[in-house]
């Protein structure tokens, strides 16, 4: 089901809004943002400037530092009166990221989260499960406006207690998850330990999974526990651009469609800031411009993708973007390779003897660097030979794929960390 008539306009008709509100915006930001005023300012670009899409590469970018460097308020484009809404990040590396909505942006929202949710399968005969923590946190409560307003039914149970949770589902007869890829996976199998299988004696048939990298691997896992049928999309979105919303995977699986006629994206190098030829792969840049409280300009998001244009088979005309590769303040500089989590985890889940929770540990040993790999065995094993070849197995394919030796070991069953927000698979005790 399409939610809107604007997914489907053509791409001089999107092209056109994105330039009207695009000029209106940067007049907003250059009369109102004072820290915005100077950036332009020192880049030389005024708000009369720009006179096609093209002049977007113009504009300064803007970072999360910019944001911490005026927190809580100063990048506002609003009289704080007429803030209906704040939230944030938890702020753990410090100061948190603040964002704000007005009463319109509050609308966009909910019409955002609409049409990414229709996209996902969902509609208004399902009862969505929403395990996202409420909170400062965007995503839960960004899920939960829009799923309301396609006229589904929503059970706000947050996050913990996962036994609860599934007696929830059993019980109300969920039919929608929205989840992080690991809880999901993680409330799997504490329903396997409940003697409940989550294909057969639940009636969840659609995985709306966000705030975390979905990749194929990940997927395919879900799949193995929920079911082949279940309906498993990704979907995109920040509190600094406005939550969960920004784009979402339709049921063709072959990228997520940005809501353009709210969010202008690019790709961008992300050592050169040069913006990227159609296709290509780098750095996802994107502009708000349709946003009153908070409307970012060319805001650097660090996720890694490419941008496809070709129409869809859905019948959505909107630019699709690739599932993330990464972020690229996630990639790991190991002795002189890049390398991505993701790629790890592709390798670890081609073992059918290992479950989906893993860690990634580097360390610094005089002047070179250690990579260990921490995974989970799916089942005990006292055989020492048939560990010792899975580990050689492991560390072959890790070595093909990321050009790099990694030390391995494997943990017994149940022994690594479960998460029920973002999974945080990476310890970097170099930088301690």
């Amino acid at each position: 089901m399409i939610w809107s008539k604007e997914e489907t306009l053509s791409r001089k008709e999107i092209e056109s809004i994105q330039l009207e509100r695009l000029k209106e915006t940067v007049h907003k930001v250059y009369d109102r943002v004072l820290p915005y005023r100077a950036k332009m300012d020192a880049a030389g670009v005024k708000p009369d400037d720009i006179k096609s899409l093209k002049d977007l590469s113009k504009l300064p970018f803007v970072t999360k530092q910019d944001m911490r460097d005026n927190y809580p308020f100063g990048l506002f484009a609003c009289d704080r009166d007429d803030l209906v809404r704040i939230h944030a990040s938890s702020g753990t590396t410090g100061k948190p990221t603040v964002v704000g909505y007005t009463k319109s942006d509050m609308q966009v929202w909910t019409e955002c989260v609409s049409r990414i949710a229709c996209m996902g399968g969902a509609t208004k005969k399902d009862i969505a499960q929403i395990c996202f923590g409420y909170g400062m946190f965007t995503g839960a409560l960004g899920l939960h406006y829009g799923l309301e307003n396609i006229g589904a039914t929503v059970i706000p149970s947050s996050t913990g207690n996962s036994e609860k949770q599934i007696m929830y589902m059993r019980d109300f007869g969920t039919t929608l998850l929205v989840a992080t890829p690991s809880y999901a996976l993680r409330l799997a199998e504490v329903a396997r330990s409940m003697g409940i299988d989550p294909e057969k004696d639940l009636k969840v048939k659609i995985g709306l999974f966000g705030s975390e990298l979905l990749t194929d691997s990940m997927r395919a896992e879900a799949h193995k526990y929920w079911g082949k049928d279940m309906l498993i999309t990704s979907n995109y979105g920040m509190s600094e651009l406005m939550g969960p919303g920004v784009s979402g995977e339709c049921e063709q699986l072959c990228g997520m469609h940005i809501n353009e006629d709210f969010f202008i994206p690019e790709i961008i190098d992300p050592e050169t800031g040069e913006v990227k030829p159609e296709g290509e792969k780098g750095e996802l840049v994107i502009t708000c411009i349709k946003k009153n409280g908070l409307p970012l300009i060319r805001y650097r998001t660090k996720d890694i993708t490419r941008l496809f244009y070709e129409p869809c088979k859905c019948g959505r005309m909107f630019v699709r973007m690739e599932n993330l590769s990464g972020r690229s303040d996630d990639m790991l500089k190991i002795r002189g390779v890049n390398v991505f989590p993701g790629q790890i985890e592709d390798v670890i889940l081609a073992f059918k003897e290992l479950g989906p929770h893993y860690e990634i540990i580097v360390e610094r040993e005089g002047y070179s660097d250690k990579l260990t790999i921490r995974v989970e065995l799916l089942k005990s094993t006292d055989s020492y030979a048939e560990l010792d070849n899975l580990s050689k197995s492991i560390r072959y394919k890790l070595h093909v794929v990321l050009g790099l030796d990694a030390n391995v070991l494997l943990e017994s069953p149940n022994t690594l960390q479960r998460f029920e927000g973002k999974a945080k698979r990476i310890k970097d005790l170099r930088k301690l």
